[in-house]
């Protein structure tokens, strides 16, 4: 497995303009992340141009350049591997593993969000693919009232149905990490929790730790 179990993956939403206070802090925020052990920083920003897309993932990169945190740009395989990230996180509906694989260098982290059994089954069998997103799982702020909600028995399904790391998003919590990694889930990807954490640094060992125990 190209990624060392468990998963910790921090989601961005970034504020302000290059240099302002509010990307400063930000930039800051993800490097403690780092710092305390994330496994990955998803940067994804659907809102930037081209130009600022590429400035932000490069300056991700540079807050975490001395940990071991990966950097993935989600959905666009062209900004990772321009900026030199080390991945790229695809949409369910957008464009296939197969054809990143095609263009992209075998270093390049590959994960690919799914909604079901059968589409986590189908990207494992397609081959390529090093890690799945599955979700949401629980209620999230970060999601209309209204969105789908998978639950923890779909999630199992998931994780029984494929040999590769699912990582649960959606609604997570610490205790919430604990259910899905008895689950089966091999990590969590969290949005809000991080960005309304006033100490990222006991959110991310607070996550690594309730994955972690028995």
């Amino acid at each position: 497995m190209r990624l060392q179990k468990p998963i910790v993956c921090v989601v961005t939403r970034a504020r302000g303009v290059v240099g302002s206070p509010e990307r400063l802090a930000l930039l800051s925020r993800v490097g403690a992340a780092a710092g305390a052990g994330a496994t990955m920083i998803q940067v994804r920003e659907r809102h930037l141009d081209d130009r600022a897309l590429l400035a932000f993932v490069r300056e991700v990169l540079d807050a975490t350049r001395s940990t071991s945190c990966q950097v993935i740009v989600n959905d666009r395989t062209d900004i990772a591997l321009t900026a030199g990230a080390h991945g790229v996180h695809l949409k369910n509906d957008g464009v296939s593993v197969a054809d990143v694989r095609s263009i992209a260098p075998a270093a390049l982290l590959v994960g690919r969000s799914v909604h079901s059994e059968a589409e986590a089954v189908a990207t494992a069998l397609g081959g390529g693919c090093d890690y799945l997103f599955f979700g949401t799982v629980y209620p999230s702020t970060s999601k209309p009232d209204d969105h789908a909600v998978a639950g923890i028995d779909r999630l199992r399904r998931v994780c029984a149905a494929v040999a590769l790391p699912v990582v649960a998003i959606g609604g997570m919590t610490s205790a919430r990490a604990a259910e899905v990694a008895r689950a089966g889930a091999a990590g969590v990807a969290v949005i809000s929790l991080f960005a309304e954490a006033t100490d990222v640094f006991r959110v991310v060992t607070s996550l690594h730790d309730a994955l972690t125990s028995p």
